[in-house]
């Protein structure tokens, strides 16, 4: 399967996706950076796919994932978190041995995994979509000082699903596209190369 970075940026940075409970996701977007109950201890993941984020919270429905938040974050600062990241399983393209791996990730404060990307309806889609944790001083930069607007995007969610079980024309969502990627940090995260 084909592995693209693709996500909704524009000049003002690239939007990824988390799915929260109610009480961190309402804190965020009412103080535009996160707070109470936001755990800075913890690997907190972000998914530049709304599809994949639609999918993996049962469309804002699953339990402490029921409000969808779209964090725009500034470019300078997800490139930093992508050069950071280490995949979260071993790639023999991209370390020698499984050792050497492991030591990476032990000492990376960024994993990330590609996994099967899905459409608004969360049927399958023939490429992978990109994962990315984020832990420590990655963080508390995130929460902090990197986020340029916290969107509450849960109506959209429930909206879409709705949508799907009646059939009807789907909602337009920000146009995901190629993140633009330094050759070696394309290489870095096994990005597809270009046709």
């Amino acid at each position: 399967m084909t592995r693209f970075l693709l996500a909704h940026h524009d000049d003002d940075g690239v939007d990824v996706y988390q799915a929260f409970e109610p009480r961190i996701a309402e804190d965020a977007v009412a103080h535009q950076r996160f707070g109470a109950g936001f755990e800075l201890d913890r690997m907190t993941w972000i998914k530049p796919s709304f599809g994949w984020m639609l999918y993996r919270s049962g469309h804002a429905t699953k339990h402490r994932q029921q409000r969808i938040v779209r964090v725009t974050i500034r470019h300078e600062a997800f490139l930093e978190m992508l050069t950071a990241a280490v995949p979260s399983s071993w790639e023999r393209e991209l370390h020698a041995t499984e050792a050497e791996w492991r030591a990476a990730l032990h000492g990376s404060e960024a994993h990330y995994q590609w996994d099967p990307d899905r459409d608004l309806a969360s049927k399958p889609l023939e490429r992978r979509a990109l994962q990315l944790g984020i832990s420590g001083s990655l963080t508390r930069r995130y929460a902090h000082e990197w986020i340029v607007r916290i969107t509450d995007v849960t109506e959209l969610a429930h909206d879409i699903r709705d949508t799907v079980v009646s059939g009807g024309t789907l909602p337009t969502i920000p146009e995901e596209r190629a993140y633009p990627l330094p050759p070696a940090l394309a290489r870095q995260l096994g990005v597809t190369p270009p046709a």
